[in-house]
């Protein structure tokens, strides 16, 4: 007979502490909503602020919460892991999300879509990227990705609620609609993915399927077919909302059509959710999966042949792209290959930890790097949505050059030149493929970044060495976004210079 907990049990189990940051970044998300409603209209300004008091209050308990002195705590009876890397990868999302408010503050004046609930819904999907990377249950993943996405569809079609018809209008709703079709179709492989994995292990719980995969692995039965499908399913689910190849169709026209600061914080927050499950599930649920004792994980292979076709297309399609935000779509694209290449090698038992560190390196230089190319890029855009094409850019340095010089250290550490945050994530990237002995894959990301530094630098050129037709005036340069630069370009200079600061943060992480 069922016995209902009492409430100590209940706390003890729940361990609602551990969740705090996650947790109320989401109950502030709703008080936010109370509170945009009563505002007045001359006091509308006041809701980016109260997101980020929010954000640096979610940040603050996470300190607390993922100190180095703490040790890893379950929480939600055990659907939740507080760990250092859930601590990294918090900071990361909650740094990205202030960046991306700032952003926005000044840009949907501009645009006239001044409404509240933009930062509330960003808020909404940071949660939910926070609470999917401590996620240690399939059902949270995909609860916690549904929470992440859903708030993204209707930010990227955020322009259409002028309906004033116009191309920009236009754009933005075809964005929202694509990305919400494909956004459910990968959740159907995700929970596909889920069921046949419960349906081999008998459960959801991944430390769990961990255990219980080991009876299974090497036999003939159907629990093992079930399990292999499974595995499959859920990296194709995770792999849409990454954007690695072949699950990458969505990302040009969603990033070309969404708004310029959704579409920034797109970019690296569904990245980090979606990247912090897959290494969750593949290296500490499924590396159990091996064909032979000693050897790598099986799907090691798979991820990496779809870590060298995104690499591959990612750069080379990139290059024939003129329009600046369609440039970093691709480029996004790229990049998230070369987070794949740390989670191929994380498949090498004792490469694990190498792996998956660089991988968050990668992630922390990537989230400052992209949102200030981004920052840049909004920055030069028109009212009408025009001005973003690569020629458009041609002289900034004479008209502008703290942002021309700005934009060059971020081309330059997406490229991987050293002394940038750019260059110490791919370095330790490579070196964990090395380390795993996956040269093939190693050497092709080296070549990939060489063809990439084609059209990042074709950016440098148009702004330093070839003359507009007249003075560049960025339509959009106000205090907020030169924070956001700034913000962003300190990070990617610290963190280049000073590596070891990189380094010291997630040396002590492991998720095995």
């Amino acid at each position: 007979m069922f016995e209902a907990p009492t409430i100590a049990e209940f706390l003890a189990h729940s361990n609602l502490a551990s969740t705090a940051p996650a947790t109320l970044l989401a109950l502030w998300t709703l008080l936010l909503v109370l509170v945009d409603l009563f505002l007045p209209e001359d006091r509308q300004g006041w809701t980016p602020v109260l997101a980020c008091v929010g954000l640096g209050i979610s940040f603050i308990l996470n300190l607390f919460v993922y100190s180095p002195a703490a040790s890893e705590q379950v929480a939600l009876y055990g659907m939740f892991v507080a760990d250092a890397f859930t601590g990294f990868l918090n900071v990361v999302i909650l740094v990205a999300t202030l960046i991306a408010v700032l952003m926005s503050w000044d840009y949907l004046n501009r645009a006239d879509i001044h409404r509240g609930e933009f930062y509330i819904l960003a808020l909404l999907s940071s949660a939910g990227a926070m609470f999917m990377v401590g996620a240690n249950d399939l059902i949270v993943v995909f609860v916690a990705l549904e929470l992440l996405s859903i708030p993204l569809y209707i930010l990227a079609a955020f322009r259409s609620i002028k309906n004033d018809g116009s191309d920009l209008a236009l754009k933005s709703e075809e964005s929202g609609m694509k990305y919400f079709i494909l956004g459910a179709f990968s959740s159907a492989f995700l929970v596909f993915g889920s069921a046949l994995v419960y349906g081999a292990t008998g459960s959801t719980n991944i430390p769990e399927i961990f255990a219980l995969a080991g009876s299974i692995v090497g036999t003939t039965s159907s629990a093992m077919f079930y399990l292999l499908i499974g595995a499959a399913m859920l990296f194709v689910g995770l792999g849409f909302k990454v954007a690695v190849v072949p699950f990458h169709m969505w990302t040009p026209d969603v990033y070309e059509g969404a708004p310029t600061p959704v579409t920034a914080f797109m970019s690296v927050t569904a990245k980090i959710g979606g990247f912090a499950a897959m290494l969750r599930i593949l290296v500490t649920g499924l590396s159990v999966l091996v064909l032979a004792e000693g050897q790598p994980a099986t799907w090691q292979a798979t991820v990496s042949i779809v870590a060298i076709l995104t690499l591959v297309l990612g750069n080379f399609v990139a290059i024939s792209q003129r329009n600046l935000k369609r440039m970093l779509a691709y480029s996004s694209i790229a990049h998230a290959g070369y987070i794949l290449v740390a989670v191929a090698a994380a498949g090498t038992a004792n490469v694990v930890d190498a792996a998956t560190q660089s991988a968050l390196v990668y992630m922390l230089a990537y989230m400052f790097t992209n949102l200030g190319a981004f920052a840049v890029v909004m920055a030069i855009e028109k009212e009408d949505g025009s001005g973003g094409n690569i020629e458009d850019i041609t002289g900034l340095a004479r008209s502008r050059p703290l942002m021309a010089m700005a934009m060059t250290i971020f081309m330059l550490s997406l490229t991987g030149i050293p002394l940038t945050a750019g260059f110490i994530g791919k370095f330790m990237v490579f070196a964990s493929a090395v380390q795993a002995g996956l040269f093939g894959l190693a050497i092709i990301g080296v070549l990939t970044s060489v063809v990439s530094a084609f059209y990042y630098i074709r950016v440098v050129v148009n702004m330093y060495l070839r003359d507009s037709s007249g003075e560049l005036q960025p339509a959009l340069e106000t205090r907020y976004v030169r924070w956001a630069i700034h913000i962003a370009l300190a990070g990617t200079m610290i963190f280049g210079i000073f590596y070891p600061l990189a380094t010291n943060l997630v040396s002590g992480v492991s998720i095995v």
